[in-house]
């Protein structure tokens, strides 16, 4: 086959008119072989061309142009160099090796076992696919840019989406990119603005217990790939055109997409783990090393952490975000461990990490949304302390706090003030933005909201680590039974739990984040851990659409209502800091102006002041096991309070829309225990 030396730059594979350029990186190999496959499940390459380090190598990257090859084309590595564990150099010339920048995969054979047994796994390795990124229609599709205020993201598995059989779509599209592309209507009519996807980084499937899947796809393998398993099509190329047309899809229908992004580790593991790509072309640059570098260090709890502020990585992790917006138009990323970036090449946290500052000031993502998990599996917690200007947070005090409270622990009231303002007792800076605090009670890891108000224990029994996995911190109540009950007082209080702590992250000041099926009470019987489910424990059951009716109508007009009013979007605290600026908010307890901050309390209550001080909304919030009576605030002749939200009335009257609204008449409002009420003035 005919060649040309090729350039460096760029990294991966790169059409042009006349053929395609290769290129990649490598410090220590002593040869590089270039794998070009006919089809996706070939066995054997049909060519394998040989990098000649006088022609094909510029300083560490080699590179080669192929004339005649063009998108489509299915190509792979194989790296030649010595394999010296304990100096941290692990080439193996008889592993396939997948491109770290490649845009697409063919996974074909895929066996994650051959990558780890001794000798050539060539008939069962994954494989790169070449892209040509111009050739598809965006039709003026942009980015959509909101603003975090106007903000209301649902945390969602593309896979777990549409995958059970009552979804209503065929067979072919039921757990895909199209599949979801279906359900828009539905995020749609609940108020949903962003979705912020699960991994769709392609990931290896098979890195999970001996039997088990991985399903939420934390284990990625190719960075810059879509992953091929939620796409409905066959060809090489469907995966990348498909998540295409939902991201268009989504746009038209105004929800951006959020990609949950992996940078902290792969699914390569530790030092018995496969040899699939990083592993292969340069261990010591991909990854941070123990002092005995034939060991992995391990701050992500996944076998290996990646050297994220390493210059060939830091690299890799600008361009791959760079890609996912510039050349699939997502919106904003939400950083997997995120702090596991802002340790160095010997895992020490940085007071400036590069990587951060890099990803914060990159002018192609600019207008993205970037939201950290703020903290890692090696002890690092930096909520409230994460770098920038720009970073919003997940928020896990919220989440914390307001658990706490509900389930009516003592001693939580001040913290569950401070959580209603967006914790500015977290994010101490004066002009930080409180929506850049995304709160949550619930995501992917660790209970649905059906199971925080039905268990008390997690129950991780079917993940086959007999029940050791997952946090033992939850804050749980079960409300008196452990697991499901036919026992109507228990149902009820259960259902007025959830509406409780629905109420609370909705109007409480900040971005607010609903996990995939809570609005329909999605089960995972007592299951806090299942990242290897890939089942119907953790598939959305569309038949909850009936049997939860109720619930989804209080979710959707809670929703409506925060969305509708300014002062739940609004980007200054409602409590300035500067001791200038009129307040927003008066807190109060059953009596007027006098909150009871105390250990022994559990309710508190508040005006929030729409306008000047005429329209006002009064939340009042009981965790006491008792009903309390709260008094109200006077209002002008002619103005009444109007019940917007009652949690201990059964549906319809939990909710009622403010123009049906009932007038309360009384001075004060006797709250049911264990419920939350919004009152309108009007």
């Amino acid at each position: 086959m005919r060649t040309l030396p090729g350039r460096s730059f760029p990294l991966g594979a790169t059409v042009d008119p006349d053929g395609v350029n290769f290129c990649v990186f490598s410090k220590n190999c002593d040869a590089i072989d270039l794998l070009l496959f006919d089809h996706a499940d070939s066995l054997r390459p049909s060519h394998t061309l040989r990098l000649d380090p006088r022609v094909n190598r510029t300083f560490y990257y080699w590179h080669i142009f192929v004339p005649g090859l063009k998108d489509g084309q299915v190509y792979a590595y194989r790296a030649h160099g010595p394999f010296e564990p304990e100096t941290g150099l692990r080439f193996d010339g008889r592993k396939v090796l997948i491109d770290p920048y490649a845009r697409a995969v063919a996974m074909g054979r895929y066996e994650r076992g051959a990558a780890v047994r001794p000798g050539d796994n060539c008939a069962y390795a994954p494989r790169g696919i070449v892209v040509d990124p111009t050739r598809y229609d965006w039709e003026d599709d942009l980015p959509l840019s909101r603003p975090f205020s106007t903000s209301v993201i649902y945390e969602l598995h593309v896979g777990g989406f549409t995958r059970h059989p009552n979804s209503g779509l065929p067979a072919h599209q039921r757990g895909t990119y199209v599949g979801l592309i279906e359900k828009i209507p539905y995020l749609q009519s609940l108020g949903i603005t962003a979705v912020e996807l699960l991994p769709v980084q392609q990931f290896d499937a098979q890195d999970a217990p001996e039997g088990q899947r991985n399903y939420w796809g934390y284990a990625p393998l190719a960075l810059f790939a879509p992953h091929a398993a939620y796409s409905s099509r066959g060809d090489p190329l469907g995966p990348v055109h498909e998540f295409r047309d939902m991201v268009k899809a989504l746009h038209r229908a105004g929800i951006e997409v959020i990609l949950d992004v992996v940078f902290n580790h792969t699914c390569e593991g530790d030092h018995r783990g496969p040899t699939l790509s990083l592993r292969g072309l340069e261990n010591r640059a991909y990854y941070i090393l123990e002092d005995n570098r034939a060991y992995y260090a391990n701050y992500t709890g996944c076998g290996n952490s990646l050297n994220g502020n390493q210059s060939i990585v830091r690299r890799l992790i600008i361009d791959c975000l760079r890609h996912w917006v510039a050349e699939m138009h997502v919106d904003g990323f939400r950083f997997d461990l995120a702090s596991v970036m802002a340790r160095d090449e010997w895992g020490q946290p940085l007071r400036s990490p590069p990587i951060l500052w890099e990803i914060e000031s990159d002018p192609i993502l600019a207008g993205t949304k970037l939201i950290a998990e703020a903290w890692d599996a090696g002890g690092l917690y930096q909520v409230g302390t994460f770098i920038g200007h720009r970073w919003a947070e997940w928020n896990g005090r919220f989440r914390d706090d307001v658990r706490r409270f509900v389930k009516g622990d003592p001693g939580t009231v001040s913290a569950l003030a401070a959580r209603l303002l967006a914790s500015t007792d977290v994010y101490r800076q004066p002009d930080r933005d409180p929506n850049r605090s995304v709160n949550f009670i619930t995501c992917h890891d660790g209970f649905t909201l059906n199971d925080l108000v039905s268990y008390d224990h997690k129950h991780n029994e079917a993940n086959g680590d007999h029940n050791r996995d997952g946090t033992d911190a939850n804050y749980t109540w079960n409300c008196g039974v452990e697991g499901p009950s036919n026992d109507p007082a228990v149902e009820r209080l259960r259902q007025q739990q959830i509406r409780n702590l629905l109420t609370i992250l909705f109007i409480a000041q900040g971005t607010p984040m609903l996990l995939m099926g809570d609005e329909l009470r999605r089960a995972q019987q007592g299951n806090n851990n299942a990242y290897c489910q890939d089942n119907e424990l953790s598939w959305l059951d569309w038949s909850a659409l009936k049997r939860q009716a109720g619930l989804l109508r209080f979710v959707t007009g809670l929703i409506r209502f925060t969305q509708t009013h300014e002062l739940f979007r609004q980007e200054s605290p409602w409590l300035p800091p500067d001791g200038v600026h009129r307040p927003l908010l008066t807190w109060h307890g059953v009596h007027l102006d006098q909150p009871d901050w105390g250990a022994d309390s559990h309710s508190l209550a508040f005006s929030l002041h729409l306008d000047g001080r005429q329209n006002v909304i009064h939340v009042l919030l009981n965790a006491y096991w008792e009903p309390l009576g709260f008094d109200l605030p006077r209002l002008p002749r002619g103005r009444h309070w109007y019940r917007i939200i009652d949690t201990a009335r059964p549906a319809p009257d939990d909710f009622v829309e403010p123009d049906r609204a009932p007038r309360v008449a009384e001075e004060s409002y006797l709250a049911a225990a264990r419920s939350s009420v919004l009152l309108l003035s009007g």
